[in-house]
């Protein structure tokens, strides 16, 4: 194979051999491919601005739906959206998947009728809720007391915590008892979650720390995790989580001083009132269907309910 044979195999370019000719091509390529680039640079500086343009909006959207009071449905979704994308890992530790689709939904309602303040008073209760749940989680499970899947809550825990609370903000949100009801029905909804957090912490603990259980009904000792059963150790952590979610609402003037007292009254009469359901009714022949979301619904229930008579009673 000769010289010539093997250029054209490997397809190189013919040899120039004119240097006159050589310059012109390449000058000739070189003033062609400029056009080229700098129609490539304005068409990237013209990307990069529509790029800066979008985030300036997106940023104005959010700065909008954060700042809207009272909030709308459209400024609700977009708050509620990004609250729930930075605080996705946590959710995930502490719920299923659909779980968090139905916390969104409670979330959304929250802040369309108290606002950030609302949906905080909400966070805070999950936040304590779930950190107690994972306290001892795998002496929990070796006793056979831990909530299943490794103390993540699914759709049912979730309206089972927060069905009197969105309750209350639906009324709130669509008017009912006008302006003059409205610190009611944010009383009742942080009295709800008062309640099922005192609830959680009271039953969590005890079931980590709790030295002795009894049954509320006579006071028998009985094992931790017995439905209807209390111990010293659970109860007091459950009244301090009450008071610590009654001041973070007072702090946030979702409720006035004697309304957060009020919150943490009601939580403690209504959770006595869940351990008797507990001890008398749950799991019982003809009350197979009271199982632990539904006592959970009627407990928070109770505490708001409560709320509300005993603020009207010393109005």
């Amino acid at each position: 194979m000769d010289l010539g044979q093997a250029m054209s195999v490997a397809r190189w370019p013919p040899l120039c051999l004119v240097p006159s000719q050589c310059g012109s091509k390449i000058a000739h390529r070189s003033s062609s491919s400029q056009p080229r680039f700098r129609r490539s640079r304005r068409r990237s500086t013209v990307s990069v601005r529509a790029s800066m343009e979008e985030a300036r909006s997106a940023i104005e959207v959010v700065r909008w739906a954060f700042s809207e009071d009272p909030a709308s449905w459209g400024a609700a979704m977009v708050a509620n959206g990004v609250i729930f994308a930075l605080g996705f890992p946590l959710l995930r530790a502490g719920l299923t998947w659909p779980g968090v689709g139905n916390a969104y939904i409670l979330g959304l309602v929250l802040w369309r009728a108290f606002g950030g303040q609302g949906l905080l008073v909400a966070a805070i209760y999950f936040c304590l809720g779930t950190g107690a749940t994972k306290v001892k989680i795998k002496q929990k499970e070796a006793e056979g007391i831990a909530e299943k899947r490794s103390g993540k809550r699914g759709p049912a825990s979730v309206w089972g915590s927060g069905s009197a609370g969105i309750v209350c903000a639906l009324a709130a949100a669509s008017g009912i008892g006008g302006s003059d009801f409205l610190p009611l029905w944010k009383l009742a909804f942080v009295a709800s979650f008062s309640t099922k957090l005192s609830d959680t912490i009271s039953s969590e603990i005890g079931k980590a720390y709790g030295k002795t259980t009894y049954l509320v009904t006579n006071f028998s000792i009985v094992p931790r995790g017995t439905e209807g059963a209390v111990s010293l150790e659970g109860t007091a952590a459950g009244l301090v989580a009450s008071i610590l979610l009654a001041s973070a609402a007072w702090s946030l003037h979702e409720v006035d001083f004697s309304g957060a007292v009020i919150c943490v009254i009601s939580s403690q009469v209504a959770n006595f009132f869940e351990s008797y359901l507990g001890a008398t009714l749950q799991g019982k022949p003809g009350f197979e269907w009271l199982n632990n979301d539904i006592v959970n619904v009627l407990n928070i229930a109770a505490g708001a309910t409560l709320a509300i008579l005993f603020k009207l009673s010393f109005m």
